[in-house]
């Protein structure tokens, strides 16, 4: 949904201090499938926050019974940018949300994020 520019919103059970740009996997893939720049982090939200937002988020209205994490935050994304073909990457043992990977554009990946 974020690379198809359906949502600008990632929402995690916690705030995150990384800004900029950002590259995106498909959990469990190993392949990077594209960028984007990481520009706010909103939170912790309430569940009529995560409502009255959530064209930024994704799901439908409906879909919103309760708030995903005690704490929700939304990161804020922009400029979402598709590869044309998906990148393979070395995935370090015992990285779970963020993975350094000097040599790419963006120098920073989010793990696990259904892009």
């Amino acid at each position: 949904m974020i690379l198809g520019r359906k949502k600008t919103w990632e929402i995690r059970g916690h705030p995150t201090h990384v800004r900029g740009q950002i590259a995106l996997i498909r959990g469990g893939s190993g392949l990077v499938v594209g960028t984007c720049e990481l520009v706010d982090v909103v939170g912790p939200l309430t569940l009529a926050d995560l409502r009255s937002n959530v064209g930024n988020a994704g799901p439908r209205p409906e879909e919103l019974s309760e708030l995903p994490y005690k704490k929700t935050y939304a990161w804020v994304l922009k400029n979402a940018k598709k590869f044309h073909s998906p990148r393979p990457y070395k995935h370090p043992s015992g990285a779970v949300i963020w993975v350094r990977l000097p040599g790419f554009k963006a120098e920073r990946y989010e793990v696990g994020c259904e892009a």
